[in-house]
């Protein structure tokens, strides 16, 4: 048990000072003490460290030492096919200065400092560096049986989201106009001069297929089934998975004309991305994002009149609860937008 001490300071306040020590056969072999000037927190810290230290294999983790960037590292090695967005926060999170902290001490202190360093960077994207720090700590100390601070993670996610300066990102609504489209594809028609990519083809197939740019330059002519295609390593929330989608009439007929090989669309997805920005910015297009064809084309599948069953099998959504918010478009009634689009397969 915890033993606590009162002393009057030289100004006459009183502070408080808890210790604590862990006796085996006799021989003290962990110490450690707090002071406030509050009791109730002295007692509150007390509690709390006895329980901690009361885990199996925690007063042996004292005498260890693991930084958060050796964790980070641990849990990339350990997460099996790490998608683009979770890999590159997390080595990014590795060259920061919380990645040298210990891992065991990390503080909720030194979690509101890495926040603060991330200024001048939005809520929703220092929001991503703790959801990753939070499930790297919490995997260690579960497969390690390793009291690392994650509660200290925890803890500071609560008080950075009461401060607003994390927070979940908005919901983004932007659907292309026709004339946007037919602006981009005349563009990629022509050619931009600076790559080999047929970005109209791309273009057209993300938008009746509801692909993501890294699933379209994965797909395999062998995936290919009829009517519905394998979709490797597709995004899901809880990771990364083998995923079979069927295909509208529209992305058939886009495939069925690439050119022989493996791979229908043989391209690197950054690339791709970096096409379409560059004809965005030149075109003037405001606000547009590659990813908002994917909700264009779910967009599209409900104003055809089709159900959440059916639009999830497009477009692969494990979650139906992710698609209600398309719902609402068929309050409009049945319409197609693309009816008679020239660029239309």
């Amino acid at each position: 048990m915890a033993t606590i001490s009162k002393y009057k300071k030289k100004d006459g306040a009183l502070s408080y000072t808890g210790q604590i020590r862990i006796r085996r056969k006799g021989v003290i072999i962990h110490t450690e003490a707090f002071t406030h000037t509050k009791l109730a927190i002295v007692k509150a810290w007390a509690k709390k460290r006895e329980a901690e230290l009361a885990e199996p294999g925690a007063i042996e983790a004292m005498s260890q030492s693991i930084t958060v960037g050796q964790v980070l590292r641990w849990y990339l090695d350990f997460s099996e096919r790490a998608g683009r967005s979770k890999a590159s926060t997390i080595n990014f999170l590795m060259g920061q200065g919380i990645a040298s902290l210990d891992a065991y001490r990390l503080t909720v202190d030194d979690c509101i400092a890495h926040a603060q360093s991330r200024k001048p960077a939005k809520p929703p994207t220092i929001l991503q560096d703790f959801i990753w720090l939070r499930l790297a700590m919490n995997a260690y100390r579960v497969a390690k049986s390793a009291p690392v601070a994650s509660q200290s993670v925890e803890d500071a996610m609560t008080l950075l989201k009461a401060s607003r300066a994390i927070s979940e990102p908005m919901k983004r609504t932007r659907r292309p106009a026709l004339g946007e489209l037919d602006r981009l594809m005349d563009y990629f028609t022509r050619g931009d001069g600076r790559a080999d990519i047929p970005m109209g083809e791309v273009m057209l197939f993300a938008l009746f297929s509801g692909r993501r740019e890294a699933e379209i330059c994965r797909l395999r002519r062998e995936d290919r089934d009829g009517d519905r295609i394998l979709v490797r390593d597709m995004k899901h929330p809880k990771g990364v998975r083998d995923t079979w989608v069927y295909l509208t009439d529209e992305a058939i007929a886009i495939i069925d004309r690439q050119p022989g090989g493996a791979l229908y669309f043989p391209y690197n997805p950054r690339s791709v991305s970096a096409a379409f920005q560059r004809a965005r910015n030149f075109l003037e297009i405001d606000g547009l994002r590659f990813h908002d064809l994917r909700h264009e084309c779910a967009s599209w599948l409900f104003e055809l009149g089709w159900d959440i069953p059916r639009v999830a099998q497009v477009t692969g959504h494990q979650s139906w609860a992710t698609l209600q918010r398309y719902v609402h478009l068929r309050d409009r009634g049945v319409t197609d937008k693309y009816a008679g689009w020239r660029w239309r397969p």
